[in-house]
């Protein structure tokens, strides 16, 4: 199956972005920059939307055999993940550092970034995050289970849905089921934003809902086609109009940034194919080493990110004695070279294949 290249430096740039959206909110920076830091959540959508892509992709080389592809995909999520909430669990009783950094005020969001205590439903919140269901509660039920005790893992519950859902339909209908599934996912789509619109706010869902999410997987399908083929462009429009819409609605003009980001990433892989020079700089950035070897570490990179920033504040935080200069001056680096040095050892110690030569083979693990 062919390598994509250029998205593969994509899922590199919006790791990398991740994490810095990550740290920002703690250091003393420009308002601008800080801005600029803003939108992890954007660089998340993107990342479903290539989920839609590689995991299409991922159905037509198991056949559409639903059981080797639900087994393929926990080989490939559960293996790091487990490693790296043991670690997020361990430290979370930890007491969180803000009384320290009087520079952090009550409104920064900083302070919705780490989560700390013990949750009193441990055991329930322990046990959705094994199987990945902590994304299907409303607030009424699990309040803010969704990012309890590791933050990152709200968008593995979201994928494991999207994976499950999958393959209940290729083991109902096989590969003919491939055209439907992009409207299916746009209608449940569309149903969640009904749903946010009447429902009561303790009935709300969290962002690891599959409704408040399954556009933009539709999307990264919709563009398999596309790309693969070379056909279906009036359906990638035609989807890609859709999910403009239904990410209007769901969360205004910011909402529409990543489906965006996304056509022009994949215009950029099939240029390489066809050979057009327009988007030529956007193309190189993507392909360079660089940005490859971030690709390979990706998914460590999103999952381990949080935790060893999480223990860096706390022990910067003592270091500094509420100088938030001195902070700042510490932070930066270690809290972006920390988390990188930690993603390459998990990545080559416990991912299939883990090598900083080779991209990571799919989904949010695969992003």
């Amino acid at each position: 199956m062919q390598r994509l290249r250029c998205l593969d430096g994509l899922r590199g740039l919006l790791a990398a972005y991740v994490m810095l959206s990550h740290l920002a909110p703690f250091a003393l920076l420009p308002g601008w920059i800080a801005q600029a830091l803003s939108h992890g959540g954007a660089a998340v959508d993107v990342f479903f939307v290539l989920s839609g892509m590689v995991i299409v992709r991922s159905l037509d080389r198991f056949r559409w055999q639903a059981r080797p592809f639900l087994r393929a995909r926990a080989r490939r999520i559960f293996p790091l993940f487990l490693v790296v909430f043991a670690a997020a669990v361990a430290i979370q009783p930890l007491a969180l550092p803000f009384a320290s950094m009087p520079w952090i005020g009550p409104a920064s969001p900083a302070r919705s970034i780490w989560s700390g205590g013990w949750p009193a439903s441990w055991a329930i919140d322990v046990l959705t995050h094994l199987t990945m269901t902590h994304g299907l509660f409303p607030h009424a039920i699990f309040p803010d289970i969704w990012v309890s005790l590791l933050g990152a893992a709200w968008s593995l519950s979201t994928e494991w849905q999207f994976y499950v859902l999958l393959a209940g339909l290729a083991a109902m209908r096989g590969p003919q089921w491939r055209g439907g599934i992009i409207w299916l996912l746009l209608a449940i789509a569309a149903a969640g934003l009904g749903w946010s619109r009447i429902a009561p706010p303790a009935w709300q869902f969290s962002r690891a809902f599959l409704g408040n999410e399954a556009h933009y997987f539709a999307l990264g399908i919709a563009g398999a086609e596309w790309l693969e083929r070379g056909e279906g462009a009036r359906r990638h429009m035609a989807v890609l109009a859709a999910v403009l819409v239904l990410c209007g609605l769901h969360g205004g003009a910011g909402k529409l940034a990543a489906p965006l980001v996304w056509t022009v990433c994949l215009l950029a892989e099939r240029d390489a194919d066809a050979g057009r020079r327009i988007l030529a700089p956007l193309r190189a950035v993507l392909r360079w080493r660089g940005m490859q070897w971030l690709g390979a570490v990706s998914y460590a990179l999103y999952l381990v990110n949080e935790p060893v920033q999480k223990l860096l504040g706390l022990a910067l935080a003592r270091l500094v004695h509420g100088d938030p200069v001195l902070f700042t001056m510490l932070w930066l680096p270690a809290a972006a070279g920390l988390p990188l040095l930690a993603a390459w050892g998990l990545h080559v110690a416990i991912e299939p294949g883990g090598s900083v030569r080779a991209a990571a083979p799919a989904g949010l693990a695969a992003r």
